[in-house]
């Protein structure tokens, strides 16, 4: 079929050329002359590839397939854009970087395309974002609330829970919507077949798009892989005019990707040897989120970042937290401390996230804020050993209470009203007397149940606060 293909190619009149470089998947091809940059090309052999760079009388193409090209072999150009094929039957399976399935589930029948490296909306396109995206996560959606459209990056050293925190997110849009696309970089086999396990056993799998590119493939796949879920996305947002969420875990990979691709074609290494073009690179891609101003749609990205060591002053965090709207810090220290989500409060924000409050839930985040600094200036004077006053002592259980109520596994979640619940019950209790958490939360499942307007939820605190007066008076 290629052999077709590439004959007409040339017989068309294409631009062609020959071989006369390989270093591995980098190729270097004499002739090409009239070719653009992102173009894409067919090898003799069958094989296809991206236009990276352009010289004098030489183009050097990234194989995307192998990296066993013969020198010699003759290139044609296929398609002035790198587009790859998308559509609604990519909802519920699992693909690779270019929509071919890997679940097993048979082909996928995809009859439209979307260029990978698309431009991002221009400001006259976009509208304020202002809707909020519910997490389901208490912290996240009462301290830190994410807004569709935004870019809110997840910051975190591994096995500190940024993965199941995504999940949740999943998890929580199984009733809505929203469309999940979930990209995988660099991945191993087991961490792609447990993901796609937990979004098939909540529900979830039915409205999500899972893009891997594995530890196993072609470093090119990795390298495009955050490009083409994008695309998928912009499918499902701008043509099918859906809210659309998207993860990109992780960009750290990516940035080791495109690091060894740039210093193979012989880019000058700029900081931590990451090329000069890397923060470009990243922002061009978290850049096409937002909200649409004609169908009010939104596209909202999670860019996945590992920081070992819990060190976010390095080039790669550094430079994500500049391009986003927001970051969530997970660290080691609050998950050994026994804290899930592990989510560091002091460094954590989001910078729009206020604007989809209502006051009431302004004023609440307000009052938490207050008391988990005094919790911590409480509990760093309770190590001297001395005598607490009552009010310290207060402090302390009521910040305790707190954590407490913030504490979630992976498969708990709570609706906004539940959360509200929840904590103004903490704060408005005040530490006076003993909560019983597990139980607050179920009360407030059931109360949640007949909020329907501000005075509902008025009475179900009046009548949650008097359930916890009857208990133990510290």
């Amino acid at each position: 079929m290629f052999d077709k293909e590439f004959s007409e190619l040339v017989g068309a009149g294409n631009p062609s050329g020959e071989v006369i470089k390989v270093d591995r998947y980098l190729v270097t091809v004499k002739g090409m002359s009239g070719c653009s940059v992102n173009a894409t090309v067919l090898f003799q052999n069958g094989d296809w590839g991206i236009v990276r760079e352009l010289h004098e009388g030489t183009a050097v193409v990234l194989n995307c397939e192998n990296e066993q090209t013969p020198v010699g072999s003759v290139v044609v150009l296929k398609d002035e854009v790198f587009s790859i094929p998308t559509g609604e039957a990519l909802v519920g399976r699992v693909v690779d970087p270019f929509g071919k399935p890997v679940d097993g589930k048979g082909d996928i029948t995809l009859t439209n395309t979307r260029p990978i490296f698309d431009q991002a909306p221009g400001i006259s396109e976009r509208v304020a974002l202002k809707d909020q995206l519910y997490s389901g996560v208490s912290i996240v959606d009462s301290l830190f609330p994410v807004v569709l459209g935004q870019r809110i990056a997840i910051l975190g050293d591994t096995k500190s829970g940024k993965t199941s925190f995504l999940l949740q997110v999943g998890a929580n849009q199984v009733k809505t919507d929203t469309v999940m696309v979930y990209v995988l970089i660099g991945k191993r086999r087991a961490e792609v077949d447990h993901l796609v396990a937990t979004l098939e056993q909540t529900g979830a799998m039915a409205q999500s798009i899972v893009v891997v590119a594995d530890v196993f493939r072609s470093l090119a796949q990795s390298y495009i892989a955050p490009y083409a879920g994008c695309a998928m996305a912009e499918y499902m947002w701008k043509e099918k005019q859906k809210d659309v969420v998207i993860v990109y875990d992780d960009l750290s990979a990516h940035a080791k990707v495109y690091r060894e691709i740039s210093l193979l074609a012989e880019a000058n290494p700029g900081r931590e040897s990451y090329p000069g073009d890397m923060f470009y690179s990243h922002s061009s891609l978290l850049e096409r989120a937002g909200k649409l101003k004609t169908t009010g749609k939104t596209l909202t990205a999670f860019p996945v970042v590992v920081t070992p060591g819990d060190d976010i002053t390095a080039n790669l965090p550094t430079s994500i937290m500049s391009i986003t709207d927001g970051q969530l810090i997970f660290d080691l220290t609050t998950f050994r401390q026994g804290n899930r989500p592990a989510l560091n409060t002091g460094l954590s924000v989001s910078r729009v996230g206020g604007r989809a409050q209502t006051k009431r839930q302004q004023k609440l985040t307000s009052d938490i804020f207050k008391i988990l600094t005094s919790y911590r200036q409480a509990l760093e004077f309770s190590h001297f050993g001395s005598d607490l006053s009552a009010d310290s002592k207060r402090l302390l259980e009521q910040g305790s209470q707190l954590l407490s109520a913030f504490r979630q596994l992976p498969n708990e979640l709570h609706t906004i009203v539940e959360q509200e619940l929840i904590l103004r019950i903490v704060v408005e209790s005040a530490g006076q007397y003993k909560v019983d958490i597990a139980q607050l939360k179920k009360e407030a499942e059931e109360s949640a149940k007949a909020v329907n307007s501000d005075e509902d939820f008025e009475k179900s605190i009046k009548e949650l606060l008097e359930v916890v007066k009857t208990g133990v008076v510290i």
